[in-house]
Formats: structure tokens, sequence, C-alpha cells
């Protein structure tokens, strides 16, 4: 083993030493992804996606370079390491890996042109934050248009520092909106379980339940319902491990809102 003295640079992965924390970044992974792109004269755009888009197997016709297009999705895959914010549009690409057609190929190409406009951006991990964990769940309903399956994402901030972070299509399609957000409720209160427990691992124990923030007010009162609802018995599994957690103190659900 040898010592190669401050990490800088590691699997095209950059790290910054800041008075106030680090900044893991990917600039340079980032730059050859523009370049493999072809993009180094194109434009760059605000946001990754579409407002509202909805993709697809059939959309468009069938690609005539697939290879490129498995190539292009890993890379951004990859990129999502340190570029959170493309984390759910790279989630929808990744989808039609089997069968691209031109349509993904042009929002892949969206994608990266929005890459090249936050080439220094990167996570910040501050080291004067108070070590509080908090969480944020959302879903949608329904909204893959061919299987009809919704999308479960949430985020941990330990302090100000964002620490982990999930969207993926859940396993089936459901009939009601208030199960598809009490299923992520309960992917979310796993995801915390763990790291209640790494961080008591490092002798980082929470000082009193974590804030879960969600936007449904029926999953809440569920959870906090003794009587089990006709319309939910289906999530029974869900509701009993999220209902115990909140009777644990363990997490404790706020709603927030949505804003102008």
């Amino acid at each position: 083993m040898k010592d190669l003295g401050v990490l800088s640079y590691f699997l095209g992965l950059e790290v910054t030493f800041l008075d106030d924390g680090y900044l893991l970044s990917q600039v340079r992974y980032a730059s050859d992804l523009v370049s493999k792109a072809e993009l180094n004269d194109g434009k760059s755009v605000s946001t990754p996606l579409e407002p509202n888009v909805k993709l697809t197997p059939m959309d468009g016709s069938p690609f005539a370079d697939p290879t490129r297009y498995w190539q292009l999705v890993d890379n951004l895959v990859y990129f999502t390491t340190t570029c959170l914010d493309i984390t759910y549009a790279v989630h929808i690409i990744s989808q039609f890996m089997a069968a691209a057609h031109s349509t993904h190929y042009a929002v892949v190409f969206r994608i990266i042109r929005y890459v090249k406009g936050t080439l220094l951006h990167g996570i910040h991990f501050s080291s004067n934050s108070f070590h509080v964990l908090r969480a944020y769940s959302d879903t949608d309903w329904a909204g893959d248009l061919f299987d009809h399956k919704s999308t479960t994402g949430y985020c941990f901030f330990l302090g100000n520092s964002l620490i982990s972070w999930q969207s993926k299509k859940q396993t089936i399609p459901s009939r009601f909106s208030t199960e598809v957000e009490y299923r992520t409720l309960g992917d979310t209160t796993s995801e915390l379980l763990s790291l209640w427990w790494l961080l008591e691992d490092m002798g980082i124990p929470q000082p009193s339940s974590t804030k879960l923030y969600c936007d449904n007010q029926s999953v809440m009162q569920i959870a906090h319902n003794d009587v089990f609802h006709e319309r939910t018995k289906h999530i029974e599994v869900d509701y009993h491990f999220v209902r115990y957690h909140v009777a644990q103190e363990i997490v404790y659900l706020v709603f927030i809102g949505y804003t102008n």
C-alpha cells in the first residue's frame, strides 16, 4: 500500500477541500461526456427534461446506433454520483436501453446539454452543520404511460448535506394515490432505519425523532390512526411498518405543501 497524499481525484470524482467542508464533483468527467456527445459548440438548457414530458417505448423511430445510446446513458448513470438533479431524468431514459428510439435519444442529448451548463456543480458536505437527520418523500401516481407504475422518490439530509437519495419505479401498479404514497413512505422509513443504525455505529446517534416531510395528508392520517381503512387493506405490511416507527418516535411526519 502507498500513501498517495490528500485525496483530490479518484475514478472520475474530484474532491475539493474548503474552509467549511469539501466539494465532491465530476468536472473533468462531465467535460469528457459533453465532448463524446459532440456538443462542445451546442447551447445548454436550464432543465434536464421538458416540463411534463412522458415517454413510452414506441416514441419515434428505432434508433440506428443502440451502442451509442447505451454508452451515453451509462456515462450519465455514473454522473448522477454528484449531479443529483438529473437522477430522475436518467431513471427515465434508462428504461429504454433494450430498444431505444429517436425520441429517447433526443432526451439523452437534452440531459447532456443540461450537464454542459452545470459543469461546476457538485455536492457540498458542510463541516459546520448540525448532525440532525431529516427526510423528504414524494411520488407520482401511475406516471408511466406504458405500464402505469408509479415512481418513488426520497432524499435525506444530515444537517445541510445531502447523503442519500433515490428515484425508482415501483414494482406493481397501484389503484389509489394513497397506496402509492404509503409505499413510498415505507421505502423511505426503511432507508431511515439503515441511516439511524449507521450513524449510531459512527458515534452520531440521533437525539430525537427524524422529521419526514411528505405532501399527502391522507397517508399521515393513516400512519397516526389505529383504525385500518378498507381501501388500504392491501398495503397492510407497509401500514404496520410505518405506524410502528411513528409510534416508537423514530419517525415524525411533517406535512409540506406547495408554494408559488
